[in-house]
């Protein structure tokens, strides 16, 4: 039996067909708003005198978007994917599946329409209102039950990595949610949280880098996990190291949120709580990078003529300088210079982009002819376009925000003899417009990459089943 006929007669395909193919269109939506509001930020007139587009309302919209919308598409298409391959089982809970997906649809579609009428809880990747958080966490709950309970009827003993990765993002980021999420509602439109003032900003940050910790990274770690290994045909190169990865990650990244709040009125020893944690988160991100890069060993051919390989492995060298970097910035006197400025926005985009947005590009390449009886995807050479605009789209981005952030940094402590600050806000707002402009020009490059690859994702779909074969290469 062929894999196709295998596919459709044992595993349920329907929901991880659904969801890859939502992320392309998630992926399309979420960027485009996201380089509309890069373009805001060099010409304001963009906004056009409507409320509904002042980069106020479309920068959580973007943000939900890229991260709810395409992250959690992909997320929830691989995750699903590789725990029926994995465990050799049909997905737990028949329509329950179908019910995560459209109830995940609906909600995508309540933050498109409430964030740009102003309907916002003004909590930074949580700003969607108490019943669309409801909304959230029964569907969640949904995913969780699917999920795991696939995992319990599986046919073999073992649980591959992978799936360890992706059940601690689903049951941390349901915690998250959930706590972050109080609140005594106003009505439908409005409430406040339960929680006030310094604490309040505790737990969203608990929330906040979590979020990135977890769905961000556990669960992309997930996808790296099965599809570096299966993209490049060689087992994964220290199993040992990505248990010993796994229990490091999810033990220390819980710590680190209180980063995002130095020099503010949450106490100093949980701001150096955050800063010692995130040095220590260097160890374990570095590790499971490695990890994944040398699963190459003996493979390193492949990266010349497999552009979808290419995709996982530099995403990886994204996940490595992030974590890096990340680490960095949360050392005290580093932050000084690097908060609240435009190096931040690089530094979430090269995870963002370069880290999250390519390993999900990668997955889905991979995932597509699998899901629709072809032997490979309709044209190599368009993914080869794609890598390539998506890898100088990140780079022109990040660095452009990195020498804008550093320049921000420096201005704004720049002292007279007097002691008068030597620039206005104004004057390092004007220094930085070029690099607004160089940003726009790499979020046009890797946005034109996501319709290349929404084309030929239509024509390998479009195209007779079992037409499309694979290539063979030296």
């Amino acid at each position: 039996m062929n894999q196709a006929a295998t596919a459709a007669t044992d595993y349920n395909y329907t929901v991880v067909r659904q969801f890859t193919v939502m992320t392309i269109v998630w992926g399309i939506v979420g960027m485009a708003v996201g380089v509309l509001i890069a373009a805001q930020l060099v010409w304001p007139a963009l906004n056009f005198d409507t409320p509904w587009l002042t980069y106020s309302r479309l920068r959580p919209l973007h943000t939900n978007a890229v991260i709810f919308a395409f992250g959690t598409s992909a997320l929830m298409a691989t995750s699903l994917y590789v725990v029926q391959r994995t465990t050799q089982a049909r997905l737990f809970g028949g329509a329950l599946a179908s019910f995560v997906f459209w109830g995940w649809t609906a909600i995508i579609l309540a933050a498109a329409i409430t964030l740009p009428l102003g309907i916002s809880s003004s909590k930074e990747y949580a700003e969607l209102e108490w019943p669309i958080d409801i909304a959230i966490a029964v569907v969640w709950v949904a995913y969780g039950i699917v999920f795991f309970g696939t995992l319990v009827k599986r046919k073999v003993a073992h649980i591959y990595v992978a799936n360890w990765f992706f059940g601690a993002f689903i049951i941390t980021v349901a915690v998250l949610h959930i706590v972050n999420s109080g609140a005594i509602p106003l009505h439908a439109g409005k409430s406040y949280s339960i929680y006030a003032g310094a604490v309040d900003a505790m737990v969203q940050w608990w929330y906040g880098h979590n979020a990135v910790g977890f769905l961000l990274t556990a669960g992309f770690l997930g996808i790296m996990y099965y599809f570096v290994p299966k993209q490049a045909g060689r087992p994964v190169y220290s199993y040992r190291l990505s248990i010993v990865h796994f229990w490091a990650l999810v033990s220390i990244y819980i710590w680190a949120g209180p980063h995002h709040l130095h020099y503010t009125a949450l106490p100093d020893w949980a701001q150096s709580l955050g800063m010692v944690m995130s040095l220590i988160l260097f160890a374990p991100s570095w590790g499971g990078m490695i990890n994944g890069i040398m699963t190459l060993s003996g493979a390193w051919h492949k990266l010349r003529y497999d552009p979808i390989l290419r995709f996982l492995i530099v995403s990886l060298s994204f996940y490595g300088m992030s974590t890096f970097e990340g680490p960095m910035m949360s050392i005290k006197t580093v932050n000084a210079l690097s908060h609240y400025t435009d190096w931040t926005v690089g530094h979430v985009h090269s995870g963002a982009l370069g880290w999250v947005a390519m390993v999900s590009i990668g997955a889905v390449y991979h995932l597509i002819p699998v899901l629709f009886g072809q032997g490979r995807m309709y044209s190599i050479s368009l993914i080869n376009t794609h890598f390539w605009l998506s890898t100088i789209g990140v780079v022109l981005y990040i660095v452009a925000m990195w020498i804008s952030g550093v320049m921000q940094g420096l201005m704004w402590r720049a002292v007279n003899e007097d002691g008068t600050l030597t620039y206005s806000f104004v004057e390092s707002l004007v220094a930085s417009k070029p690099f607004y402009i160089v940003r726009l020009i790499g979020g046009l490059f890797f946005l034109a990459g996501m319709f290349v690859m929404a084309y030929n994702t239509y024509k390998t779909i479009r195209a007779e089943k079992g037409s499309l074969q694979a290539v063979e290469q030296d």
